[in-house]
């Protein structure tokens, strides 16, 4: 990924890849609320992270799969980000 992953993303992934409809605006507000309090259940978060995964060529944290709330799953994946951006030099 090339730029981090907001809270409009997000809900937009949860209405593609779990077919959940959730007002970006809620999501903001109630970033610290449980995903199954949205009606996000572990199975449309595997499908979020699958999504992102394809999209980006490349897999998602371990343990995205695994968080409670968005703003921790936005938190994981945007901070695996930026380490994950930077490209691995070797010496010569």
């Amino acid at each position: 990924m090339t730029a981090q992953l907001t809270l409009d993303e997000l809900a937009a992934l949860m209405k593609s890849a779990a077919g959940l409809t959730v007002d970006p605006k809620e999501l903001a507000n109630r970033s610290e609320s449980t995903f199954a309090e949205f009606g996000l259940d572990s199975l449309g978060l595997l499908g979020i992270v699958g999504e992102l995964e394809n999209r980006h060529g490349r897999p998602m944290p371990t343990d995205a799969e695994r968080c409670k709330t968005p703003r921790d799953f936005l938190d994981l994946v945007n901070t695996s980000q930026k380490h994950t951006d930077t490209v691995p030099t070797t010496g010569a």
